[in-house]
Order: C-alpha cells, then structure tokens, then sequence
C-alpha cells in the first residue's frame, strides 16, 4: 500500500512540472492539426483521381 501512494505522490509532482498549454495554445494547434488533414486528404484525393483517370486510359 505504501508503494501504489508513493507512486500517486511522485505522479503528482510530475504533474506540478508540466508545462500546460494555454487555451489560446491549444485552439491554435487544433485549428493547425484541421488544417494540415484538410489539406493532405485533399492532396490523397487528388492524386488518387488523377492515377484512377490513367488507369482507366489503359486500353485492355
């Protein structure tokens, strides 16, 4: 029992040292991550048109 509460304690002061971001921070990077998946499904989905259309242009 003594361990598992040593453990909670030191858990706890680990906690104390993070750095946490600021709301701002956070609604920032969440629009960013938005952003960039927006934009990389868009390329996927292009390139994914444009290899289908030359595939289907092999005659066969």
């Amino acid at each position: 029992m003594t361990r598992i509460r040593r453990y909670f304690d030191e858990v706890w002061s680990e906690l104390r040292k993070v750095s946490w971001p600021t709301r701002v921070q956070v609604r920032n990077l969440t629009v960013l991550v938005f952003a960039i998946s927006f934009v990389v499904g868009v390329y996927i989905t292009v390139l994914d048109s444009m290899f289908s259309f030359a595939i289907a242009q092999i005659p066969g």
